[in-house]
């Protein structure tokens, strides 16, 4: 295969995960998973922080440098989940504003089907998993019924979304966007995409940058060493941040609106979708 097709498909590949991460409860990881790169991306991610590689480029050495991130397969890759981010970012914006019943509805059912597919693939339940769900889930309780409904435009702040979406957006079955959701800057960041906000993108960009770094090795250390725990952890917070995506919960006190029948096929529609990826899924790892 050449050079070009290799990148193409990885670009293609790119293009999935970003919309992935586009939608709350589809994780980009998860789409990495099933396309195969997962590993690569990984590999890439821990490349960067390592002194070897900073060596290379600090002593000139840049094909090395770009040899040991693989520079061709995560520029192609990011190419694709840019493009990707930027054409659909407008179609959820636009959702949002003229839907928004029936969109978090869609998301209120992809997130709880795919929790329901983690808790289906945790091996070994005991009474510490329990916990561990637990802890989880009263975090995530916690978290959105404590913090405010609207949160800071401030620069400070988009730096820290983008510092803690971005080490969710790894990991499979983990929505990055879902926790711009609970951070309350979901539709913030979506709106400043398809507007091309460049001061809010890049001070976002900036944090991932710098949230990637400092906390990959954490992340992959943290599931190196108790890997369950950390997704039951994990899985349990998610569980528990559910309040801030349920379909009715910005409705204003008086509104009789409320949109049932729609919003019950939309949430089966984000089930079904989870559904068919978890298909697609089995079927390429018979």
């Amino acid at each position: 295969m050449s050079k070009f097709s290799t990148a193409f498909i990885t670009a293609l590949k790119g293009f999935a995960m970003g919309a992935a991460n586009v939608v709350p409860g589809v994780s980009g990881g998860t789409i990495a998973l099933l396309t195969g790169i997962y590993s690569d991306i990984v590999d890439a991610i821990s490349a960067i922080t390592d002194k070897q590689t900073w060596k290379a480029l600090l002593s000139g050495n840049f094909s090395e440098f770009w040899k040991l991130i693989k520079g061709n397969f995560l520029l192609a890759l990011a190419a694709g989940v840019i493009l990707s981010i930027i054409s659909l970012a407008k179609l959820m914006t636009l959702c949002l504003n003229s839907y928004p019943i029936l969109t978090w509805a869609f998301f209120f059912g992809l997130i709880l089907a795919s929790s329901f597919y983690m808790f289906k693939d945790i091996r070994g339940w005991n009474v510490k998993c329990l916990a561990a769900v637990a802890i989880g889930a009263v975090l995530g309780i916690v978290t959105c019924t404590l913090s405010p409904t609207d949160t800071p435009d401030d620069f400070w702040f988009i730096f820290i979304c983008g510092a803690i979406a971005i080490c969710t957006m790894i990991l499979p079955g983990i929505s990055g966007s879902f926790i711009l959701v609970i951070l309350g800057k979901y539709d913030y960041i979506m709106q400043a995409i398809s507007e091309l906000n460049l001061p809010v993108l890049l001070v976002f960009a900036l944090g991932c940058l710098v949230g990637i770094l400092a906390f990959a090795k954490l992340l992959h250390w943290l599931l190196g060493k108790w890997e369950k725990e950390t997704l039951l952890i994990l899985l349990g917070f998610v569980l528990g941040s559910l309040v801030k995506v349920w379909p009715w919960h910005e409705m204003e006190a008086g509104q009789t609106d409320y949109h049932i029948p729609g919003a019950i096929i939309c949430c089966i529609a984000g089930v079904a979708l989870v559904v068919v990826i978890e298909l697609f899924s089995k079927r390429k790892n018979v």
